[in-house]
Formats: structure tokens, sequence, C-alpha cells
């Protein structure tokens, strides 16, 4: 075969291979389910409207005094600033606040100070509304951080106490590190990252967590080990009433089942068992106090919970919104409250983060859909308890 032969059954045999990988392609974007907010469920009453598009990989939300919405990203290393100007609902500007940073998952405001964090380091941008066309460059709170990348993305958040409380995961799936009791904890330090503390031990993986705004408490989610099959063990709603609690990680998962590995030489009875088992894998992540007043009544002062969805439980399970109806300090009801991100087994959204505004709607982002949702009541049709769709707890 002659060499000009051989150049053509080549160049074909490429082309063909491109042609096929083209096909293919298309096939998959036509088969993965697009956006649809008209597939969402939720209670009689409450309407669910895209509040901006422009947000890839939208993780963690945060609010300034002037309205601007700050969110997170992990993946992608971009912080972005989301306003709207004309009070219409929707977002008319986004800017990009950072980009190339490492994981910056959490974000939180404090006297016109935006601070995120990042795997091992937590920035501050000052006077941050007044700069969004020109971000001011970032002061280094703490860079000490530990930096391992299993569970190293941070969530942020300022307590009552005017304290600032960050996180650090488990860098592992299932493990103790002595060599640093910082790991699996939920930290706490002034705004200027003096006096750090440990605040509560035996926290796998909380990436949302909230104050009660009656008692101050610090409630918090928590996401359960894997390997141990689809339906043990649970994610977990922790309550933290004081510093120095221990919420059983690594030796008891959802306060009542022993490691296999860890759990040897303990008893459940020795942690703090958690105040709602949630279901297994659903991977909870924020989580928020209704503050407002637009929703009924039976919603003030309850739980609302952003489960981004299983990533190795069969069948998926989780992509949606959850929330936790509360008697003083214990969880009487765990309910779904919004659906519909999950169809036909493929996930075309993940819940990550919720925000109350101070109108009394609900911000919820969406990591795959690079979306932020703005959730209402219109006040017109009166919720049934038989309208909401009771979970097994």
């Amino acid at each position: 075969m002659s060499k000009r032969t051989r150049a053509y059954w080549w160049i074909r045999g490429l082309v063909l291979a491109l042609l096929l990988a083209i096909l293919a392609l298309i096939l998959y974007l036509r088969s993965r389910p697009g956006m649809s907010l008209g597939s969402i469920q939720l209670p009689p009453g409450f309407s669910i409207e895209l509040f901006t598009d422009r947000v890839a990989g939208a993780r963690s939300l945060a609010v300034g005094e002037g309205g601007t919405v700050f969110v997170g990203t992990r993946e992608l290393g971009n912080v972005y600033a989301v306003r709207d100007g004309d009070g219409d609902a929707r977002a008319d500007d986004v800017f990009t606040i950072a980009e190339g940073l490492l994981m910056p998952n959490g974000v939180a405001v404090r006297d016109g100070a935006l601070y995120v964090a990042t795997r091992s380091r937590i920035l501050r941008f000052d006077d941050i509304e007044a700069s969004l066309h020109d971000p001011p460059i970032a002061v280094v709170v703490s860079d000490d951080l530990p930096t391992e990348s299993w569970h190293g993305w941070k969530y942020l958040r300022f307590g009552p106490d005017g304290k600032l409380y960050v996180p650090v995961g488990a860098p592992c799936n299932v493990c103790e590190r002595p060599d640093d009791e910082r790991f699996a904890t939920i930290l706490r330090m002034n705004s200027d990252g003096t006096d750090l503390e440990i605040f509560a031990r035996g926290v796998r993986n909380s990436v949302g967590f909230d104050w009660h705004p009656t008692t101050g408490e610090l409630w918090f989610t928590d996401n359960g080990r894997d390997g141990l099959g689809n339906h043990v063990p649970p994610d977990e709603l922790n309550r933290a009433p004081a510093r120095g609690l221990h919420f059983g990680f690594p030796h008891c998962h959802g306060g009542t089942l022993l490691d296999d590995e860890f759990g040897s030489g303990h008893e459940c009875d020795e942690f703090e068992p958690p105040i709602q088992a949630l279901e297994p894998h659903t991977a909870a992540l924020g989580m928020r106090f209704y503050t407002g007043t637009l929703f009924p009544e039976e919603f003030r002062g309850q739980i609302f919970i952003a489960e981004h969805g299983s990533w190795n439980r069969l069948p998926p399970f989780g992509y949606r919104v959850t929330w936790v109806r509360l008697r003083g300090s214990q969880a009487v009801e765990y309910e779904v409250f919004a659906e519909g991100w999950l169809r036909r087994g493929r996930a075309w959204g993940r819940p990550t983060d919720l925000l109350i505004l101070p109108d009394g709607s609900m911000l919820l982002s969406d990591d795959l859909a690079g979306a932020i949702y703005r959730i209402t009541y219109d006040g017109k049709q009166a919720l049934k308890r038989e309208d909401t769709k009771m979970l097994r707890r």
C-alpha cells in the first residue's frame, strides 16, 4: 500500500471517529435533562422562579447590607456578587469578585466586608458593595487551615457572638487524625483570625449551619460516611447548645451505629445524638431557620435543608429541599418541601444552599445548573398538612 493510500485511510478513519464523537455528544446532550422549573413540586401557594442562571457552580450564599447576594463556588474557583437593581426579583448584574481561588466555597458578610473561605485560607474583601466593579485586593485573615482536599471545601458564617465559624471536614471517608485535632470539627475565631478554638468535635463534614433565632444555639447538618450500603448511616441535623460537645465521628454514626473499625471501645451514648436523622446519602448541605414573615405561620422558626443529592447511592436519592418542624428543641416532623430536580433517575439540578431575604422570600443555589432560584408564597391558598409529603422518620 502506497503512502498516499495509507494517508487517505488514516484521514478517513480520523474523520469518521470525529463524526461519531460529535454524534455521541449530540445524543448525550439531548438525553440530559435541561432546567425545568415547571417540574418542581412545592406545597400549594408557593412558587419558584429563576433569580439568575449566570453563576456557574453556585454554592454558598450570603447577603450584604445593601442587598447584594454573594456566591461562593467549589471547582471553578470564582466568587460572585449578584444584584437586583430594579427590584423585580430577578438579578440584573453579576460581578466576578475573585477568580482562581482554591475551593472558595464559604462566604460571609460583616461590617461591609466580604469574607471568603478557601481550602486553607480565609480572605477578606473590604467595603465590598461599594467596589463591585473594581473589587479590592484581598486581605488574608487566616492562612494556616489544613490543606487536604478531601472535604476541604469550607462553609463560613458569623455567629450571634460575633465570632467567625468555619468547619474542617475529615480528610477521608472515615479515619482518625491525631496529628491535627482540627479535622472533623467546627472551629471559631475572631473576625481578624485570632483566638482560634474548636467549638464542636466529631463532625465529619458540615457544609451548612445556622443559629436558632430565639435561643442563639448553633444547629448544623453533617454528611454521614460512605461504604456501609444504600441505607446507612443517615445524614444528620445536629444541635450544639454549648462549646465542647462531641458528635460521634468516627466512632458512632447517626447516634446509633458504632463504626466497625473505629467504634471499638466506645458506646454511642458517649456522644451527642442527632436531633433528626436525615435520609442516608442525600448530602444535606445548606440549612436555614426561616426568619421571615412571608411564608405561612407553621414555617416560621422552622428549618429548611438543601439536600444536594447522592453521588453513589443506587438509585440516586435527594436532589430536593426538605424542612424540619420543631417543637422547642426537638424535631417532630421531617418532610419534603420542594422536589423535581431528579427526573427519571437523572439530575438536572442540585440544591446547595439557602438564604432568607429581608422580604421573606428564600433564595436557593444550584451548583449543577449554575443558577439561583427564588421561592415565594402568594398567601392566597391555605396550606393543609396533608398537602405536604411526609417522610418516614
